[in-house]
């Protein structure tokens, strides 16, 4: 079967992983990357940067079956990134590259433009909204809701009925009790054990999660 054309946006870190999930799925076909902050023809993992996001059109107009991903990291300036696409006013389609080593339950539900990394688990009748990342070895069980553009990031454990919030993160080896909901833009401290709800646009951290202060839309976590 023929691959899909694909542009990944960003050419980072995290963009070497999406690179990797994409090879190893095999559906896609990597064209090259696009960064407005690196240089034409500088590589990541062997493929070339060809420009900003107005190189978009160039591609949109020369398969009509082009996907992209926006490989970034953090969860706001993704949002960003999406909403600057989305003013080219052209119908791109999203690709969600799934690591073949992840473990994905009954009746999940995965939107577009989301990343499922290698050894992470998302248990039967979870919810998985669009352009959020579920990291490696990440441990989502039954029933969760993960909603647009958050992140559940490596080795942190949702129990069942979890709700996340939109740009809310689950930081690295975090461990969230069953039914309890983390509200929008809000932030999960790496370690973190989440006993009880968390409202919108707070950081919580330590064991048992405490709040620690409250944080604004698009304040860095990374």
């Amino acid at each position: 079967m023929e691959k899909i054309p694909l542009l990944i946006i960003g050419s980072s870190g995290h963009a070497k992983v999406i690179i990797d999930i994409v090879e190893k799925q095999g559906k896609y076909d990597i064209i090259g990357l696009v960064d407005a902050n690196r240089s034409i023809g500088e590589e990541t993992l062997g493929y070339k940067v060809l420009g900003d996001e107005t190189v978009l059109i160039k591609y949109y107009l020369e398969s009509s079956n082009l996907h992209l991903f926006i490989a970034i990291g953090d969860n706001a300036v993704r949002f960003k990134v999406f909403n600057q696409i989305n003013a080219l006013d052209k119908p791109f389609n999203y690709a969600t590259v799934i690591h073949p080593s992840a473990i994905i339950g009954k009746n999940v539900k995965i939107g577009i433009g989301v990343a499922v990394m290698a050894g992470s688990v998302i248990n039967p009748e979870t919810v998985i909204g669009n352009f959020s990342i579920i990291n490696t070895a990440s441990s989502i069980d039954h029933d969760c809701q993960v909603d647009d553009f958050a992140t559940i990031s490596p080795g942190a454990i949702l129990g069942g009925s979890v709700k996340v919030g939109q740009f809310a993160v689950v930081s690295i080896g975090a461990t969230v009790k069953h039914g309890i909901n983390i509200g929008e833009d809000s932030i999960v401290g790496a370690g973190a054990t989440v006993i009880n709800h968390i409202g919108n646009n707070e950081i919580h951290v330590g064991v048992p999660a405490r709040k620690l202060r409250n944080r604004n839309h698009g304040e860095k976590y990374l």
